[in-house]
Formats: structure tokens, C-alpha cells, sequence
């Protein structure tokens, strides 16, 4: 008779999730998941058949909740709007656990939360008008401007960290010259003394208006 389960994936996907956010994803593997539940290594595998599914089980428990929460509020009334709801919702979602945010990107194929995402943001962009091929162009758009623009602050934000644990102000421009590079010295001070929120969402705005989805407010 086999041994009953004693852990659901549930709770295998919290122990990854939780070492990941202590100890980044570097840190990730089946013995170090196994040392945060107390268990044997070989026991995991009763429960997750390797590695790649466990990344699955991470990302849906990251991303799940906040996006299973957007399903259940009113959705915007106009779809621009509705998709800068949906962009920022990302935002919080991996802002919460940024060292998912490769993960997110590896398994965006095949993770249930990320596929409902992208489904809503079709649908929006089908509500604004686009064609079957504006609208592959503008997801693709899209999902490339909130993965890049995660990435880029999530780096800014550990090069601060490190600067101020090292007890160096840190610097925005980096190694650039302003005489040299006048206009990009000038852009990145100005970004850097923006609030991240409202530079993410001053961004999917200026990708909005490019890819002609609504004008005015949002």
C-alpha cells in the first residue's frame, strides 16, 4: 500500500517560493526546497517530477493570487484602461516576488496565470479595435515592455541595495559623462527621480499611444 501524501504541491510551491525570495533564485533546487520543508530531497520527488515543474507550481503561486484577485474586481470601463490594470497587476505580482520574474519569463508558455493574463490583454485589445494581426503585434509588444521593464527595475533596485549596504550613494548614471552623453545623462537622472510605479505605468502609456489603443485619461 503506498504511503499517504503528507505535503500538497501547494505547500512544496511556498517552500520554493520562500527560498527563492530569502536567498534568490540562484539558490533554487530540489535540496534546498526540501531543507525549507524539513524533508529528504528524494522524498520531493513523490510530489514534482523534476525541476521544471516545480518552477511551474513557483510561478503559479506568484502570479496566481493577484491575477485570480483582477478577475474578481470590475474591469475597467474603457479597454485602455483595462490594460494598464492588467500591466500594473503584472507589475505587483512579480514586484512582490521579483526573483520569479525569470521563471515567469522561461514558462510563460505554460503557466496557467500568465496564459489568463495574456487572454485578457487580447481581449482588451480586441475591445479597442485591433485586428487579428495588430493584436499578436501589440501582445508581443506589451509582454516585451513589462518583462524589460521589470528586469530594469528590479537591477536598479539591487545595485541600490548593494550600494547602500556598501555605503556608497548610488548612481543613477553610472559610468556616463554628461558632456559626452548629455541627452542620456539627463534622461536616466530624470528617470531615477521618478517613483517606479509611476515610470512603469508613464511607460505603457507611451507604448499605448504607439500602438494607437485610446487616447485622453489612462
Amino acid at each position: 500500500m503506498p504511503r499517504p501524501r503528507s505535503l500538497t504541491t501547494r505547500q512544496i510551491a511556498a517552500a520554493a517560493l520562500a527560498v527563492i525570495d530569502r536567498d534568490g533564485l540562484p539558490a533554487l533546487s530540489m535540496r534546498t526546497v526540501a531543507a525549507e520543508l524539513d524533508r529528504r530531497t528524494m522524498a520531493l520527488y513523490r510530489y514534482v517530477e523534476d525541476r521544471e515543474e516545480l518552477e511551474c507550481l513557483v510561478v503559479d503561486l506568484a502570479l496566481g493570487p493577484v491575477l485570480d484577485r483582477a478577475a474578481r474586481e470590475p474591469a475597467p470601463p474603457s479597454p485602455r484602461a483595462r490594460l494598464l490594470a492588467l500591466l500594473d497587476l503584472m507589475r505587483e505580482a512579480v514586484g512582490a516576488h521579483p526573483g520569479v520574474l525569470p521563471l515567469a519569463v522561461r514558462h510563460h508558455g505554460g503557466c496557467l496565470p500568465a496564459l489568463r493574463w495574456r487572454e485578457r490583454l487580447l481581449e482588451a485589445l480586441a475591445d479597442a479595435g485591433l485586428d487579428a494581426p495588430r493584436r499578436a503585434a501589440a501582445l508581443h509588444a506589451l509582454v516585451a515592455y513589462v518583462i524589460g521593464e521589470l528586469e530594469l527595475e528590479h537591477q536598479a533596485a539591487v545595485a541600490t541595495a548593494t550600494a547602500t549596504g556598501a555605503g556608497v550613494a548610488a548612481d543613477p548614471g553610472g559610468p556616463l559623462v554628461p558632456e559626452t552623453f548629455p541627452l542620456l545623462s539627463a534622461a536616466l537622472a530624470a528617470r531615477a527621480a521618478t517613483d517606479p510605479a509611476r515610470a512603469f505605468t508613464d511607460g505603457a502609456r507611451t507604448v499605448l499611444d504607439g500602438l494607437g489603443v485610446g487616447t485622453g485619461i489612462g
